[in-house]
């Protein structure tokens, strides 16, 4: 397994849209839909490897914060994380977290804050996964009772 950044070319395009068809059919995230190269275009992606298949990805965007917030200034820059995914096979296995840590050193430089929103239907894995084995604080959420 090898974690490493890319740029994208045909090839990485056409195994990231692969896969996030894959997770689209999944059914695990509210509103989740495959990328198209222009959810990817001008984005930082980095790649768990197989060989030559890309088993998990993370990608993001590095932006300025534009307003205050209780967690940074206006000003602030950060890493926006837009997705990370790992194959259903390749879970439990360190990937995701890999791949984050990753990314996490890549854009140290650059930010100061690492930043994700998540819609994920399984909120107690994921929370854990963020709070507990990455260490990032928990924010605000968006909560929604279906009533009819």
């Amino acid at each position: 397994m090898i974690i490493k950044e890319i740029e994208l070319s045909e090839s990485v395009v056409n195994q990231l849209i692969t896969l996030s068809k894959e997770w689209e059919q999944e059914n695990s995230c509210y509103g989740y839909c495959k990328n198209n190269y222009d959810d990817l275009k001008g984005k930082r992606i980095f790649v768990a490897t197989d060989g030559d298949s890309i088993c998990g990805y993370l990608f993001g965007h590095n932006k300025i914060a534009e307003e205050d917030t209780s967690v940074y200034k206006t000003g602030t820059e950060y890493f926006e994380i837009d997705e990370l995914y790992v194959k259903p096979h390749y879970r439990n296995c360190g990937i995701g977290k890999k791949l984050f840590r990753y990314a996490e050193k890549a854009v140290s430089s650059d930010v100061s804050i690492i930043k994700l929103v998540t819609a994920t239907k399984d909120f107690r894995a994921i929370l854990h996964f963020y709070v507990d084995e990455l260490g990032m604080d928990f924010w605000s959420a968006c909560l929604f009772k279906k009533i009819k």
